[in-house]
């Protein structure tokens, strides 16, 4: 039975993973801005006071100057959904489906949305440390939106997770994921004092948490973990729920011990050894051959290891 839209979008954001589901916010907040905005411009005479438009500004972007930020502090979240131009929107989509597509061969949908939320808040960090540190950026526009700083994250912690993996650049050139994510950061580096209307201080920052952010990654203090951890006891908290805490290997379990099976320290890192050697040998045949080249068993193992 052929589907309605409003169903095959109920169905692809229920059954689509956390990739679209970050693409369909991105794109429901630029409509819902780009509307807002010509509703506005309709409403109000040459010189006039826009309210929509103010509204917009307000509580969809990031403003870069600290007074504007505290301010206004809700930005710093809200602005990596918020994108006002179209090209702008696209490239960001374009470039996160793609990247996205690499980066959960390796990891969980989980870990995707923590990797682009604290990417694109730390992205927003810098771009406000910034204004503050470089007074050539003072008279520059102070507001910031999209979603680069949260992709680049993805970016680099793909990149620097299996940095010689190889890429197809337009399907023809190979290149490797280290070589392409230095590219992009020597890029940001030398435009980051050009008057182009782009936050490439965000672009970096995102882009340091997202090498930060594969650093110890099977730890209990790799940045990700704790931070699902602690969202997680936040979130038993007020459940009334047992609390989580992180495990060797960056698991999470319940403090209750009597529900699950304890392993002696021996068997555990022999377990442990055992698998990460599978996943090794499966990620190294991708790296050489593509995805596609996976059995249906070694793809099974690794989309077990990504939960």
């Amino acid at each position: 039975m052929n589907r309605t839209f409003s169903d095959e979008v109920k169905y692809q954001w229920k059954h689509g993973g956390m990739l679209i589901k970050l693409i369909g916010v991105n794109l429901a907040v630029f409509l819902v801005i780009n509307i807002l905005l010509v509703f506005g411009s309709l409403s109000v005479t040459n010189g006039a006071s826009n309210p929509l438009a103010n509204f917009v500004y307000n509580f969809f972007t990031l403003r870069g100057d600290i007074m504007g930020f505290l301010t206004h502090p809700w930005g710093i979240f809200t602005s990596i959904f918020s994108h006002f131009d179209f090209l702008h929107i696209a490239f960001n989509m374009l470039f996160l489906y793609f990247i996205s597509r690499f980066f959960l061969m390796y990891f969980s949908n989980q870990r995707l949305l923590y990797t682009y939320i604290l990417g694109g808040i730390m992205g927003g960090i810098f771009q406000i440390a910034a204004y503050s540190l470089f007074p050539a950026l003072r008279g520059t526009e102070t507001f910031v939106v999209g979603a680069s700083g949260a992709v680049n994250a993805i970016f680099m912690a793909a990149a620097f997770y299996r940095p010689m993996a190889v890429v197809h650049l337009f399907g023809i050139i190979k290149v490797k994921m280290i070589y392409l994510a230095g590219i992009f950061i020597l890029m940001d580096l030398l435009q980051m004092g050009g008057s182009d209307n782009v936050a490439h201080f965000a672009h970096l920052g995102g882009a340091a948490f997202g090498i930060l952010s594969i650093r110890n990654i099977n730890s209990k203090n790799n940045v990700i973990n704790f931070t699902r951890v602690t969202v997680e006891n936040l979130k038993a908290s007020f459940n009334g729920k047992p609390k989580m805490r992180a495990q060797k290997g960056g698991k999470a379990g319940a403090t209750s011990s009597s529900k699950t099976q304890r392993q002696t320290d021996e068997q555990y890192n022999l377990d442990k050894k055992q698998k990460q050697a599978q996943i090794d040998a499966i990620l190294d045949k991708i790296s050489k051959s593509g995805y596609d080249s996976l059995t249906k068993k070694e793809k099974q193992v690794l989309f077990d290891q990504s939960k």
